[in-house]
């Protein structure tokens, strides 16, 4: 296990709508190593999907790389992106951000873990917000990971705060708060 994503405990995922997932994730775990993408496909999840990403894993041990397949409204307006479906992370995120930004999605493709992150970042009016990422690996045989569901939160204790391109407007790469690999044994 990568030493910068310690073992965590699930109480540490704070939004309400990550730690459902968090619980459906294990839910489907069922005898596999990894839960089946079936699962999600089977599941309505409609009222989530704004702030949720789906991934496709291709390659693997530390050559992974991860296409979209669909990204919600709420992460093209944080990212400031247009539609990414079928463009790889490392196409979309700066050459600068990959080592920092793609390692969460390696470790849950390699760990089979779910990951947790939160980084800080500001908006245009210097507020400060928690962006929060959960990564849950997902597989169509039950052993290796060929799927994520990336699920994101924005909070700010200040309430509202401008998200319009807020990813793009950073002068510097996010500041991480906590890196987490999510013990399976752990969820309840």
């Amino acid at each position: 296990m990568n030493s910068q994503f310690g073992a965590a405990r699930p109480d540490v995922v704070r939004a309400i709508n990550q730690r459902w997932l968090l619980k459906f994730w294990k839910r489907q775990l069922g005898l596999h190593r990894i839960p089946l993408w079936q699962a999600v496909e089977a599941e309505n999840l409609t009222r989530l999907s704004a702030s949720l990403s789906f991934l496709d894993v291709s390659g693997g041990n530390g050559d992974a790389r991860f296409m979209v397949r669909f990204h919600g409204a709420t992460i093209a307006q944080v990212y400031g992106s247009p539609d990414c479906r079928g463009k790889y992370l490392d196409q979309i995120i700066p050459a600068a951000n990959h080592p920092t930004a793609l390692a969460p999605y390696h470790q849950a493709a390699n760990s089979g873990h779910p990951i947790y992150t939160i980084h800080d970042v500001t908006d245009r009016a210097g507020r400060l917000i928690n962006f929060e990422r959960l990564l849950l690996p997902f597989s169509s045989d039950g052993e290796h990971v060929d799927r994520i569901l990336a699920s994101f939160e924005f909070i700010c204790e200040d309430g509202a705060f401008d998200g319009n391109e807020l990813m793009k407007s950073q002068t510097g790469a996010p500041a991480l708060r906590l890196s987490a690999t999510i013990e399976p044994h752990t969820l309840i």
